[in-house]
C-alpha cells in the first residue's frame, strides 16, 4: 500500500492564512518606513528586507518542525523550557538597553527577543507536564506546580521590564490550565489572591515607567505632546481610515511618522489608516481562520500533548490579538505586545512560524482523520 508524502496532509488552510498575514504585514512595514530615509537605501538593511529573511527562516523552521514528531519535541520540553529561561536571564546580564528596558540580545547583527522564545517554549513544556499528570490535574500539587512553570519565565520578563509579555505568559497558563482541566476552584482562589495583592503589586512591582503608561491610558490629553502622543495620534490615524482607508503609502499620520513603533506596536494603526475598516476586517478574519485551525488541530489530537500544545498556541495568539489591537484603539494600556506575524520581528516571526509547524506536525501524525 502506497503511503501519501506528509505534505499531502498539510493544512493548507492554516498554512495560507499565515503567509498572507506575513505578507501583508510586510506590505504594512514598506509602507511605515517608506518616509524613513535612514532606512530607504540599505537594501538588505531595510526593515522589510529583514522581515523577509526571517520569513524565510521561519518558513523553513515551519516546515522542519512539521517534519519531525512533535512527540519528541515533547521529550525535550524541559532542556527547551530551561534554554529559554538562560536566555531570558542572558538579556538581563548583556542584553541591549533601550529606554531602560533590556530585551533584545544583539546577534550577528540581529536582534534576539528571548521573550518570544519563552512563550512558545512556555506552550511545549505545560503540554508535556499537563500530559504526563492527566490522571492528576485536578489536584492542587499539579495546579501549583504549573503555576510555577509560569511565573518563572513571567517574573523574569517583568524584570526586563516587558508587562505586555508577562501578560501573555499569565494568559497561555491561564488558558493552558482550563483545558487540561484543573479545579475551577483552584482557579477561583488564586484569582481571588490575586485581586487582594494586586495594590501592593502595583506599587511594588510596577515600574514608574508602566505606571506613567496606565495613567496615560485614562487621560492622554494629559500629556498631548509626550507620553500620550502616540495614543491619541493612533486614534486619529484609525478613525481618518474610515471604510475602505486611504489607499497604502497614502496615509497622512502614517507617512509623516506622527505614531512612534509604527511598524511594531502600532501597526494596526497604520493598517486602520491606509486600508479602512475593511481591512481590520480582513485581518481579523484571517486572525480567526488561523486560530480555527490551530483549535481543530487540538481536537483532532489523540493525545494531551498534541491537543495542549495547539489550543495553547491558539491561545498565545488570540491574547497578542486583542491587546495589541486593544492598545491601538485606546481600549488598553501600552503594553508593547506586537501583532502576530504583522509587526516588524524577527524573533517573533520566526517563533511564530515555528509554532505552526508544529501544529502541522500534530495533523501530520493523525493523519488518519480528515481535516474538514
Amino acid at each position: 500500500m502506497n503511503r501519501a508524502h506528509p505534505f499531502h496532509y498539510y493544512d493548507l488552510t492554516l498554512m495560507a492564512a499565515c503567509l498572507v498575514l506575513v505578507g501583508l504585514g510586510m506590505l504594512l512595514i514598506y509602507s511605515g518606513t517608506l518616509s524613513d530615509r535612514e532606512s530607504g537605501g540599505q537594501a538588505w538593511g531595510h526593515p522589510v528586507a529583514r522581515q523577509f529573511i526571517f520569513a524565510l527562516l521561519g518558513s523553513a523552521m515551519m516546515v522542519a518542525a512539521s517534519m519531525l514528531d512533535y512527540r519528541l519535541i515533547g521529550r525535550f520540553a524541559l532542556f527547551i523550557y530551561l534554554g529559554s529561561l538562560v536566555l531570558l536571564l542572558a538579556v538581563l546580564v548583556i542584553g541591549d538597553e533601550t529606554l531602560g528596558a533590556r530585551r533584545w540580545i544583539s546577534l550577528g547583527g540581529f536582534q534576539v527577543q528571548p521573550s518570544e522564545v519563552v512563550k512558545l517554549a512556555l506552550i511545549i513544556m505545560l503540554g508535556q507536564y499537563f500530559a504526563e499528570h492527566r490522571d492528576s490535574v485536578r489536584s492542587a500539587r499539579v495546579f501549583l506546580a504549573s503555576l510555577a512553570i509560569a511565573l518563572l519565565p513571567a517574573a523574569l520578563v517583568l524584570v526586563e521590564p516587558d508587562l505586555g509579555s508577562a501578560i501573555v505568559v499569565g494568559v497561555i497558563w491561564l488558558g493552558m490550565a482550563l483545558i487540561a482541566g484543573v479545579r475551577l476552584r483552584h482557579v477561583a482562589v488564586l484569582s481571588a489572591v490575586f485581586l487582594l495583592a494586586a495594590p501592593f503589586m502595583f506599587m511594588g512591582i510596577i515600574t514608574e515607567y508602566q505606571k506613567e503608561r496606565i495613567a496615560l491610558f485614562l487621560n492622554p490629553e494629559s500629556d498631548p505632546f509626550g507620553g500620550g502622543f502616540n495614543i491619541i495620534q493612533s486614534q486619529i490615524a484609525i478613525g481618518s481610515g474610515r471604510w475602505f482607508g486611504k489607499g497604502v503609502t497614502s496615509g497622512l499620520q502614517t507617512q509623516n511618522n506622527f505614531v512612534n513603533t509604527q511598524t511594531t506596536d502600532y501597526i494596526f494603526s497604520v493598517l486602520g489608516e491606509e486600508l479602512g475598516f475593511v481591512g481590520g476586517l480582513l485581518l481579523l478574519a484571517l486572525f480567526t481562520v488561523v486560530i480555527f485551525r490551530a483549535l481543530r488541530a487540538s481536537s483532532i489530537a489523540r493525545d494531551g500533548l498534541g491537543e495542549l500544545v495547539a489550543a495553547g498556541t491558539a491561545v498565545m495568539l488570540l491574547a497578542q490579538v486583542f491587546i495589541n489591537v486593544g492598545v491601538n484603539v485606546g481600549i488598553f494600556p501600552v503594553t508593547g505586545i506586537t501583532l502576530p506575524f504583522i509587526s516588524q520581528g524577527g524573533s517573533s516571526l520566526t517563533m511564530l512560524l515555528v509554532a505552526i509547524g508544529i501544529i502541522q506536525s500534530i495533523r501530520i501524525r493523525h493523519r488518519d482523520i480528515e481535516f474538514q
